[in-house]
């Protein structure tokens, strides 16, 4: 309590006459006063507090001032008997580390409970005290702290000890994250000694606590405890560049601030003048901060081709702490309007909090000179979380069978998030080398991005996932059956990496009713595109599963058709085609575009006197038409059907998954359609395109074999191809003698386009209009991105 100059205490004296004579203190002897503090202890029930547990203390009174104290003095005493006699690397009472540990968290301004399980975090392990006695004496609360804390025994787990440890304790994070609190409270004062360590053990623990430790602080929020740990690591594993970017910082210190300072008064003045209370001041980098900024300055050349010096504005930022939401919208209406805002430096985490609750505005500003500072608006509440993240949020309260859980998750403060999934996958993984590698590689992210999906569902992913991993995300059976996706709108490839604020779609595959058939499941190259855990270990799972099967192909006509007439050697093809004026010409049906009735056609005379027939727009007419050659009317005679039935070229677009040309042979051989040839592109970008030449039985069957290959699970666009655009048209045969072997129809010198224009080759043209099939399916065509 703050009690004004002047003002006195209720219920007090307020002089010496009221209060009665004073006893001259000189009059009292030591013991007089000794027995005299005693007493006045025990009439307040209040026990002495050890002299080493006092600058504790008084740190945590500020944060809590009704803290139970005798908890934790009796705490401090069992920690120090446990430890008596052990000492340290640096020669220090072994006590002296968990009353480091404790101040550190004392300062973030964690609860008494906090405090007690890490004045106790090391007696389990390192001393004869156990779990057990811990429960007994300070409550199950503090033991499952402690023994989240506690590490497994080499003796045990060999090699998989560090591995296995860290695994336990994201397990108990889940159920309290106090636990990892701890844990990084810890780790920060043994990189603080670090020094007292053999420069192999250095490198060791200042690895992990880079690949590990850092990323967890990051996303628990805990700012200040994170800044320190890079700053200490990026001296133990790169101490050359922090000595010169110490040096820089120190140099820079040494100088009067000429930017920053008068910049930070400037501000407060205007908006003082505007009636916005705030607070302004110069918030300075840490060295690995201030690195950061230095190495985008050497990687961007100035205007003579050098890399660029430092500027005095990178050594800092403004940071404004205003009382309320609106008040940070309102800073940021005073510097937009004041100064010029930096397009593309605006970034409003208020509205929109990152993933580990961090909620500030960002700009930047160019002054008057030309220099651009950078300047954080966000609220009191908001600097406390952005400073210590979790810890701001207080003790989780215990949920049990009779109380309802908080609204926000206790273990969790941005769920749906990255401890959830971790702690999902986690379970997946029984071998130890593939969980801390899974784990390194899922940490190594610094950042998330949020998704929506179109039915209103949010995801968050670490920056860089693709499609494969949102699809799992929803869900393995989602995973196992998506074969597309669509991204704002567009069909795209699953490969497709996801930005901040996408919206998804995930398509899957369709399966018949009663779960006894499987999904088409992942190839081996999705592993390639996924970049969580969680996808790569469901995928991996899929494959070991279901090892690869080769599709069984059937390219001929189904069971209760007979063979096609073009697959009996020496029979030829009649063309149901009248040409006007040419009774006697021999006709050809190009085999760009296969013409089939009642398709509208064209003939141009070719080489030996014969006719090619195109079908009206097809490219490879028009150029035999703008080279000069005439066009001709023909007209299809239905009683000079083919015996063969009627040839004709379908492509299919697709997203590629295994079994599908299996599954599209089989469409189409149940539609009662025989087929001549097949051809499958290389995949792109998990795409693919087949190209089918069938023996239609008649005319009428094309339609419904289009939408039974559209129907095929990953078909999206199912076209009747033209000849590509740049491809030159051949004209016959090499003799011209009708019904040679060069000249028959399909020879390799008679195909109306030629080589560069066959069909489904790496060129084709998109098919017609007029050539898609309709339908509700066509909701999934469109060009690629």
């Amino acid at each position: 309590m703050t009690i004004s100059a002047g003002q006195p205490i209720a219920g007090q004296p307020t002089s010496t006459r009221q209060a009665g004579p004073r006893r001259p203190l000189g009059e009292l002897g030591r013991a007089a006063l000794g027995r005299a503090g005693r007493a006045a202890l025990l009439a307040t029930g209040r026990q002495p507090v050890p002299d080493a547990l006092e600058p504790l203390v008084q740190v945590h009174r500020r944060h809590h001032p009704q803290a139970d104290l005798a908890l934790l003095a009796r705490a401090y005493r069992l920690a120090e008997a446990s430890h008596r006699g052990q000492k340290r690397k640096s020669g220090e009472p072994y006590i002296t580390h968990p009353l480091a540990v404790t101040m550190i968290l004392a300062q973030l301004g964690a609860g008494t409970t906090t405090l007690v399980a890490s004045l106790l975090h090391d007696t389990v392990e390192d001393t004869e005290l156990t779990l057990d006695q811990v429960g007994a004496g300070f409550g199950p609360e503090v033991a499952y702290l402690v023994d989240g804390v506690t590490k497994l025994e080499k003796v045990d787990f060999g090699a998989a000890a560090e591995a296995e440890t860290f695994r336990k304790m994201l397990v108990a994070t889940g159920d309290d994250v106090r636990v990892m609190v701890i844990k990084l409270a810890d780790r920060l004062h043994n990189m603080r000694t670090i020094r007292h360590m053999k420069p192999a053990s250095q490198v060791r623990i200042a690895k992990v606590t880079r690949d590990v430790l850092i990323p967890l602080a990051e996303r628990l929020g805990i700012q200040v405890l994170k800044a320190e740990l890079e700053d200490i690591v990026f001296a133990t594993l790169h101490p050359e560049e922090h000595a010169r970017t110490r040096g820089l910082m120190a140099g820079h210190e040494a100088l009067p601030d000429t930017l920053l300072e008068p910049f930070a008064r400037q501000l407060a003045r205007q908006l003082a003048e505007t009636g916005v209370a705030a607070e302004v001041t110069v918030r300075p980098r840490h060295c690995v901060s201030l690195h950061r900024v230095l190495l985008k300055r050497a990687a961007a050349p100035g205007r003579d081709g050098r890399p660029q010096e430092p500027q005095p504005a990178d050594f800092g930022r403004l940071l404004v702490v205003v009382e309320e939401n609106a008040d940070c919208y309102a800073v940021l209406g005073e510097l937009h309007t004041c100064w010029t805002p930096l397009p593309g430096e605006f970034k409003d985490f208020v509205a929109a909090p990152k993933f580990n609750l961090y909620q500030s505005l960002h700009t930047a500003v160019a002054l008057d000179g030309g220099a651009v500072v950078e300047v954080l608006v966000r609220t009191r509440r908001m600097h406390e979380v952005a400073e210590t993240g979790v810890v701001a949020l207080g003790d989780p309260s215990p949920t049990g069978p009779g109380q309802d859980a908080d609204e926000l998750d206790r273990t969790d403060p941005a769920r749906p998030g990255w401890l959830s999934r971790l702690l999902e996958w986690q379970q997946e993984t029984p071998d130890p080398d593939a969980f801390w590698s899974a784990l390194t590689a899922d940490l190594a992210g610094d950042r998330e991005i949020t998704v929506v999906t179109e039915s209103g569902e949010t995801l968050q992913l670490r920056a860089g996932a693709s499609c494969v991993d949102a699809a799992y995300l929803l869900g393995e059976e989602t995973g196992h059956r998506c074969i597309g996706a669509r991204v704002n709108g567009r069909l795209t490839a699953l490969s497709t990496p996801l930005q901040d604020g996408d919206v998804l779609a995930v398509l899957t595959e369709n399966l018949p009713a009663g779960g006894a058939a499987q999904p088409s499941g992942p190839s081996p190259e999705w592993l390639a595109h996924a970049r969580t855990p969680a996808a790569r270990l469901a995928i991996e799972r899929w494959l070991a599963d279901h090892p690869a099967r080769l599709p069984v192909v059937r390219t001929g006509p189904a069971a209760h058709q007979p063979a096609p007439a073009a697959h009996r050697a020496g029979e030829r093809r009649a063309a149901p085609v009248a040409v006007a004026g040419r009774p006697g010409a021999p006709v050809r049906l190009a085999r760009c575009c296969t013409p089939v009735p009642p398709d509208a056609v064209a003939g141009y005379p070719i080489r030996g006197g014969a006719v090619a027939v195109h079908r009206t727009g097809c490219p490879a007419g028009q150029r035999l038409r703008a080279d000069g050659r005439t066009e001709l009317e023909v007209r299809w005679r239905s009683e000079d059907a083919p015996a063969a039935g009627h040839r004709v070229t379908l492509r299919a677009e697709a997203l590629n998954r295994p079994r599908l040309l299996a599954d599209l042979t089989a469409a189409i051989s149940a539609a009662g359609v025989g087929i001549v040839s097949a051809e499958v592109e290389p995949p792109q970008e998990l795409r693919v395109r087949h190209t089918y030449s069938v023996e239609l039985p008649e005319p009428g069957a094309l339609p419904a074999l289009m939408r039974a290959m559209l129907r095929v699970s990953g078909v999206y666009d199912v076209s009747r191809p033209h000849a590509p655009e740049g491809a030159r048209t051949r004209e016959g045969g090499r003799a011209g003698r009708d019904g040679g072997p060069e000249d028959r129809d399909g020879g390799p010198e008679d195909r109306d386009g030629g080589p560069e224009g066959r069909d489904g080759g790496p060129d084709g043209g998109q098919g017609s209009p007029e050539g898609r099939e309709g339908g509700a399916e066509a909701a999934l065509r469109g060009k690629w991105g």
